[in-house]
């Protein structure tokens, strides 16, 4: 990868659709992006250990192994960004490749200038969470290491469970995560979907303390029956 907005970083496309994979190669290597190719599971599966790549395209509807199969094998060995592209719209399928480690989805028929947006997005943070103390999303600052929340330079004061909301929100910025991952990471392996209106309480505090209009939300937005996602602005 040669610079923040993920310009030279290495793609596999993982479809059986040659028209979609012709699209992608030429407008992402038109983007400055590396592109390789894979038809099936299998051939996804070994291009992703020859090749490392930097982020993965993947269609869930392949000829061979399922692209959930494919997801779960290399989720046993990498952390590689993968957005799910796939002709399946329902909540549960988006929730099921997130919940399997997926970082994003793209439902087609797809606009090709989303589906680049949120390549870039992926990439830069898989770039900046490395080892990135403090995340920063237009006047708010998370110092992850000081537990600290700031918003134009004013210390914001939160609960704990507020802060580790937030936290597992802005660690996964950009991302959608999905209302079973948050209600895990934050009460315990023993809640689940059945639990979801302490996630609306708690979002709902966390926007009044941190949106500049809680009612139209920029920083925590909703994805429909799915989860939430933290967006960094400039």
């Amino acid at each position: 990868m040669t610079n923040e907005n993920g310009a030279g970083a290495r793609i596999l496309i993982v479809d059986d659709e040659p028209q979609i994979r012709k699209l992608l190669r030429v407008t992402l290597a038109a983007h400055g992006y590396a592109v390789h190719e894979a038809d099936t599971g299998e051939e996804g599966v070994l291009q992703a250990s020859m090749h490392a790549p930097e982020l993965i395209v993947l269609d869930l509807g392949l000829p061979d192994l399922t692209g959930m199969q494919v997801l779960e094998r290399i989720r046993e060995w990498s952390v590689v960004p993968v957005i799910v592209l796939t002709a399946k719209d329902r909540e549960e399928d988006k929730i099921a490749a997130l919940d399997a480690g997926a970082d994003d989805y793209v439902t087609k028929p797809f606009g090709m200038g989303e589906l680049v947006a949120r390549i870039r997005v992926a990439l830069r943070h898989a770039l900046k969470t490395a080892e990135e103390p403090v995340i920063r999303s237009g006047g708010l600052a998370i110092d992850l290491a000081q537990r600290i929340v700031e918003r134009h330079g004013e210390r914001v004061k939160l609960t704990p469970t507020e802060y580790d909301l937030l936290k597992a929100l802005a660690h996964n910025a950009g991302k959608v995560v999905t209302q079973r991952q948050l209600l895990q990471q934050v009460w315990g392996s023993r809640h689940d979907e059945g639990d979801s209106h302490y996630l609306r309480i708690y979002i709902g505090h966390l926007r009044k303390k941190l949106e500049e209009d809680p009612s139209q939300p920029r920083l925590i937005v909703t994805e429909p029956g799915v989860g939430y996602r933290f967006l960094v602005q400039e």
